[in-house]
């Protein structure tokens, strides 16, 4: 047994050299316990790239720690016995019977309840079990939880003009810079026929030996799991992050504003910033992302329609959907507000569809482990939502596809804004459109055997039958909310033949969902 002071117990999206689980770190006295189980990669079908994104960060944040002499104890999948975190810790526990165990708190409410169990069953052995306020973040879950208790319904737009009072973040005195505090509507432009310029490209980082070690155990363990890795080029260290962060500010983040609802065939990353897997593990922090925006506003290098729209997702969505995530767990994670409970359809693991908006996406995403947040709200979120998933099944679909999945920022995107599933507790209406938007928006409908604006038929498109089905369905609801009655005059003015045919094309969308 090897004695130790403070046995550090640092997750897989806690890595951040600043931690405060590390902040009174010896050197001499205390270890850093770091591990890779197949818990984390099994309690959802966790994509490869997922998996190998973390395992590769997890052990190049190992080797950084290490370069700073830190004692490093960390557990390799395949190399341990132990299938979940709190095994692993068991463990360590009884090799350096430590004084303390030092932690961030998890982002996963799951591991967060892991660990109070953990604590709760070895009070006879007096285990003292310290978990730090995550730093990381610019609004604590307590200050969120004091924020909410002022309003009955949460709304972004009033949490994001506090945090930017709060922090001066495009300020000037008490006003917003330039007097508005939100340009939403210069930011929502589709592309011309012709597509997108060219744009400069994402950077993609070769991976180096830490990285490839990482994608073989992968592959060697989690051979079944969906995705494919041959297109791994993720940057997963402090430095890689920070170099993406200054490419996107210098020569995406112009264009950001202006089409960061966009989509095209074939071209999965756009002006996007590609930096949230990073920011979600805490390799950049939101701080630094934010004046590095800023800057390029105040450099005249990036318009404040772009730089606004950036920011708003960072200090304003982020820090408030983890509020959210935090205030209403376990409740979150169960509600079903319109009680739907159908499988999600197969072709979500394999992009086997023949409808072109859903194919392109969940390809790029089988490929990359990502999409934009317009891709996963609109076209995947939308589209299960239409066809009355089972929110469960979405959730973990969601969390198990994407490299910047955490649960905090997944569940609440998914549960309250993309399907629903919470009945509004801080969105204002359901996020619906039929396939006319995705036309709209992207050039997917172009060659598509299904028409977006065909609702019944042999060329229907499932969205557009199963946008007006809903709207049939749920005409009373959405006829009292301001912000969807005109949706429901659409649909009341709708024939009954008109409808009766749409709800047996319905019918026959849904017995065929695994065909579509």
């Amino acid at each position: 047994m090897k004695k130790c002071r403070h046995l550090v117990f640092v997750l897989g999206d806690q890595l951040d050299e600043h931690s405060s689980a590390l902040a009174d770190f010896d050197s001499d006295r205390d270890v850093v316990l770091m591990a890779e189980v197949a818990e984390e990669s099994t309690h959802v079908w966790s994509a490869k790239p997922r998996s190998a994104f973390f395992f590769a960060a997890m052990r190049h944040f190992a080797e950084a720690l290490r370069a700073k002499e830190y004692s490093v104890d960390y557990r390799r999948i395949g190399t341990h016995d132990f299938a979940s975190l709190v095994d692993v810790l068991a463990d360590a526990i009884k090799h350096y019977a430590p004084d303390k165990v030092v932690m961030v708190e998890p982002g996963d409410w799951r591991v967060e309840q892991q660990l109070s169990a953990f604590a709760a069953a070895r009070q006879a052995i007096k285990l003292n079990l310290v978990i730090r306020e995550d730093q990381h973040f610019m609004c604590s879950r307590t200050e969120f939880a004091e924020w909410a208790k002022g309003y009955k319904r949460l709304r972004l737009e009033y949490f994001y003009r506090m945090m930017r009072k709060r922090h001066g973040v495009m300020m000037e005195g008490d006003a917003p810079v330039q007097g508005r505090w939100n340009f939403d509507a210069e930011n929502r432009g589709a592309f011309p026929k012709g597509g997108p310029k060219p744009i400069p490209p994402t950077m993609r980082v070769a991976p180096d030996a830490i990285t490839i070690g990482a994608i073989a155990d992968v592959e060697a363990y989690f051979a079944e799991h969906p995705g494919t890795l041959d297109a791994f080029a993720w940057p997963v260290t402090r430095r890689d992050a920070l170099s993406a962060l200054k490419q996107f500010v210098d020569e995406r983040l112009p264009m950001f504003g202006e089409f960061q609802d966009a989509m095209w065939t074939n071209e999965p990353f756009l002006y996007h910033a590609h930096i949230s897997a990073a920011l979600n593990l805490k390799l950049l922090n939101p701080r630094e992302v934010i004046a590095a925006a800023i800057a390029a506003l105040e450099g005249g290098r990036a318009p404040i329609e772009a730089v606004e729209g950036f920011v708003r997702q960072v200090i304003g969505w982020r820090e408030f959907i983890r509020g959210v995530y935090w205030l209403e767990m376990p409740g979150l994670r169960e509600s079903n507000h319109f009680n739907h409970d159908r499988k999600l359809p197969a072709w979500y693991w394999t992009g086997d569809t023949k409808m072109n908006c859903m194919r392109d996406t969940i390809g790029q995403t089988l490929k990359y482990g990502y999409a934009h947040h317009i891709q996963r709200l609109m076209v995947t979120g939308i589209f299960s939502l239409l066809a009355e998933v089972a929110p469960k099944d979405i959730e973990d679909w969601y969390l198990a596809v994407y490299i910047d999945a955490v649960e905090w920022v997944e569940l609440p995107n998914v549960a309250g804004m993309a399907i629903y599933a919470n009945g509004g507790r801080f969105t204002s209406k359901p996020y619906i459109a039929s396939g006319q938007y995705i036309k709209r928006m992207s050039n997917y409908c172009s060659g598509c055997r299904y028409k977006p604006e065909v609702k019944t038929g042999a060329t229907a498109c499932p969205f557009t039958t199963l946008y007006w089905y809903f709207l049939d369905k749920h005409e009373e609801m959405l006829a009292g909310n301001p912000r969807t009655s005109l949706m429901a005059k659409s649909i009341a003015k709708m024939s009954v033949q008109d409808r009766e045919a749409l709800r047996a094309q319905a019918g026959v969308t849904f017995e065929n969902l695994d065909k579509l």
